[in-house]
């Protein structure tokens, strides 16, 4: 069965079945992680970074997740002060919440939180090379020098 076009939120596009999903894909979307496997094509995109009305020092941003059935989206919020940086985002029904040391080490576990970060707080950054915001960070006045970890919390109890 051939595979059918799918709107920017998962459905099938019935003005044109044969649009690619990456024809879709908003103008804006900021493709943080593309890759292909056997099951077909899938991205990691942000776009949409907004200020919190409340709290200039927080963030929310909408994450797109791209995979062979069709888009999910998601709304990351984001801590943008030196003093504690984070990330709160939603897995599987649960909270993580992953503070964050910009401008420190960059490895698998933690690069798309920072590349998600970045993009929220400072996005004249978004889209560089890690390894190259460390003298950025400091000049935004970030220690590089904080400890990354990650809470989780479990979903609503049933």
């Amino acid at each position: 069965m051939p595979a059918t076009a799918q709107t920017s939120l998962g459905a099938p596009d019935p003005s044109d079945p044969h649009r690619s999903a990456a024809q879709q894909r908003p103008a804006d979307l900021l493709v943080l992680r593309e890759w292909q496997t056997m099951e077909g094509g899938f991205v990691i995109g942000v776009r949409g970074a907004k200020p919190d009305p409340t709290d200039a020092t927080a963030r929310t941003i909408v994450v797109w997740v791209e995979t062979p059935d069709g888009v999910q989206l998601a709304i990351d919020n984001l801590r943008c002060t030196p003093e504690a940086p984070m990330r709160l985002t939603r897995q599987y029904g649960r909270l993580l919440i992953k503070e964050l040391n910009p401008g420190g080490a960059i490895t698998e576990a933690n690069r798309l939180d920072h590349q998600i970060w970045w993009a929220a707080c400072h996005p004249q950054q978004a889209g560089r090379d890690l390894a190259t915001l460390a003298a950025i960070a400091r000049e935004l006045g970030y220690s590089r020098l904080l400890r990354e970890q990650q809470q989780v919390l479990p979903g609503q109890p049933r």
